[in-house]
């Protein structure tokens, strides 16, 4: 608790400390307090580089991919938050997309690293912070990576008025090889301390190595703009020596033996305990530190017809190669499935609390409601930004992927590789392991069509293992740049569908066999559901095509009166995705008026 207190407190001090005003790389602070003080013991650098852990928050959804059907939230042109939605409808430019304002924290890192060797202590001690600075920096550096590709890397402080500061982007391969120098000091002076799971520690350090360079591996691999496919593969060597030092550790392993307890991850009150967890992001009732994950339920969006189907049936065959599979409703589409499935998705019957009624659908998202990070017990639920789940940032189940993936693009994956990583998640739920041997001989045509880029003698099992992070990870952030880095770009363009309705009328949603929504043309139509009694009618959610004055609700049926819940706001703004140049975002123009040297990335102007 004291840990989490002194972050709590440095995160919010050092945020007024190390603050100052929007615009580009502004002075560093060089207050007497600050040169003189704070660098004057390892505790000075320890409470120092606290107040960094504010730039590793959780993610809990997946906005912009096609895991999500509609997100009906503002739209943002901040460089962090854009949505795809908005970049595939052309909304986007470098005339009104924000950002490239935050080096404010890059600023501080430096600072702190030019700093630090003035604290009289053991030199481990002083390394072991100077690598978690490090690691910081290399995670800001990822990002801007992700989003812009060539950027210029700053390793020291510098004022505003340093012709340094204006020059051109470095190379990407320049910046990529910076970050993993950062990661490697990391990997060698961050001391393994697992006495609490809300500091970095060593295998953090590596779990980000591995994320790093199975991103930027299969980036290369995929993406021939670049100009580096013959570099891929140190990277993906380097993930899965990354892996393996996790895997190999003892320190780690995977989480329960049931599907609740897989659910138990992204909404238990505490992670400190779990051996599968890298790094979390604590939550505490007495101190006060919050989540907001309650919004994932019904709020602004759900979860998408694509995700539903990715999903496996219990006994590990695709549910698309089931009869009718495009013609299962709601409450059948949960047969038999994965159990991940009913921990990822509101299933019918779900409920808020022991007394309330069950959760419906929200029609106007899709119908596909996210209970992943829900906080199923009503103690851990205060209302807006009060929750109190702690959630994971870093966690076995993530290494194990990337382990199996990074060996399958190398062409080294065996049955034992498996067995050891993916297979292990599959075993926690009681899903039929993998074979390799049968994936790359029955490859599923629905995988092979979405990803036609996948070829090679490993094409299959490659496929499986995409559909297996697909699954596991999902709503934990990672899709919208799986799909960026696969080269998968056209499935932002989806026009995301939700649940299928075979007509108008009233439906069991909660599989009571008793009618609880309608869905209906107009108010005025209610032909569909005359044969229901006055009180079964009170007791229904009511959804239109239309509104009583004629205008779309936003939502309508795939096949007018059937289909699948569609949304209006795809019809009215038809989505294309252009490749290369949605994989990166714009400049704002105003800071190539600052720094003239800067140019924006493959095809923005």
């Amino acid at each position: 608790m004291k840990r989490i207190n002194l972050f709590t407190i440095c995160a919010l001090y050092l945020s007024m400390l190390l603050s100052c005003e929007a615009g580009f790389m502004d002075k560093y602070p060089t207050t007497e307090i600050t040169d003189k003080e704070f660098f004057n013991t390892v505790t000075d650098l320890e409470t120092y580089t606290n107040g960094f852990y504010g730039y590793i928050p959780a993610v809990y959804a997946d906005h912009g991919s096609d895991n999500i059907s509609v997100h009906t939230g503002a739209v943002s042109t901040d460089q962090m938050v854009v949505s795809m939605d908005q970049i595939v409808i052309g909304n986007v430019s470098s005339s009104n997309i924000k950002g490239w304002n935050n080096w404010d924290k890059l600023r501080s890192i430096n600072f702190f690293l030019v700093n630090a060797a003035k604290a009289a202590g053991a030199p481990a001690d002083v390394d072991h912070f100077v690598g978690i600075a490090k690691f910081f920096r290399a995670k800001f550096y990822f990002e801007k990576v992700c989003l812009y590709s060539d950027v210029p890397w700053y390793g020291q402080p510098m004022d505003t008025d340093d012709e340094r500061l204006y020059k051109a982007a470095d190379p990407r391969t320049l910046v990529v090889d910076s970050i993993l120098g950062d990661l490697q000091f990391a990997v060698d002076h961050i001391k393994p301390d697992l006495k609490t799971r809300t500091r970095i520690n060593r295998y953090a350090a590596l779990a980000l190595m591995a994320r790093v360079c199975l991103h930027e591996g299969t980036f290369r691999k995929y993406h021939p703009e670049l100009g580096l496919m013959d570099k891929s593969a140190p990277l993906l060597e380097k993930a899965v020596w990354a892996c393996e030092q996790i895997m190999n550790s003892g320190e780690f392993m995977v989480y329960g033996n049931s599907a609740a307890d897989f659910g138990a991850l992204f909404a238990s009150p505490s992670l400190e305990n779990n051996r599968e967890i890298i790094l979390q992001q604590a939550s505490s009732k007495d101190l006060g530190v919050t989540t907001n994950t309650n919004t994932v339920l019904n709020w602004q969006w759900s979860l998408s017809r694509s995700l539903m189907e990715s999903f496996l049936m219990s006994d590990g065959s695709p549910f698309t190669q089931v009869d009718g599979y495009d013609r299962k409703t709601y409450t059948e589409v949960f047969a038999n499935r994965d159990p991940r499935m009913a921990e990822t998705f509101c299933f019918p019957g779900f409920r808020t609390t022991e007394e309330s009624l069950p959760e419906l659908p929200s029609i106007k998202f899709g119908g596909y409601g996210q209970i992943k990070y829900y906080p199923k017990d009503p103690a851990l639920r205060g209302g807006w930004n009060n929750d109190y789940t702690s959630l994971p940032i870093f966690r076995l189940g993530e290494i194990l992927l990337v382990y199996a993936e990074a060996k399958a693009e190398l062409g080294l994956l065996s049955q034992a590789d498996l067995d050891k990583s993916l297979n292990l998640l599959r075993d926690r739920v009681g899903m039929p392991r993998m074979d390799m041997g049968r994936a790359n001989t029955i490859v599923d045509p629905v995988l092979a069509a979405y990803y036609p880029n996948v070829a090679g003698a490993s094409r299959g099992v490659l496929l499986e293992i995409r559909r297996e992070r697909r699954v596991e990870l999902a709503c934990e952030g990672f899709r919208a740049n799986d799909l960026k880095r696969w080269a998968a770009g056209e499935h932002f363009a989806d026009n995301n569908q939700g649940v299928y309705i075979p007509y108008l009328g009233a439906y069991d949603m909660s599989g009571d066999n008793e009618p609880d929504l309608a869905i209906l043309a107009s108010p005025g139509e209610t032909s569909p559901i005359d044969h229901l009694t006055e009180e079964q009618k009170t007791r229904l959610s009511y959804y239109y095509l239309k509104t009583k004055d004629g205008a779309d609700d936003g939502f309508y049926l795939s096949e007018g009166t059937k289909g699948f819940v569609c949304f209006t706001a795809y019809r009215k703004n038809p989505r294309s995705f252009v490749s290369p140049k949605y994989y990166y975002l714009p400049i704002p123009k105003q800071q190539l008026l600052l720094n003239p040297k800067l140019t924006q990335p493959f095809g923005w102007e």
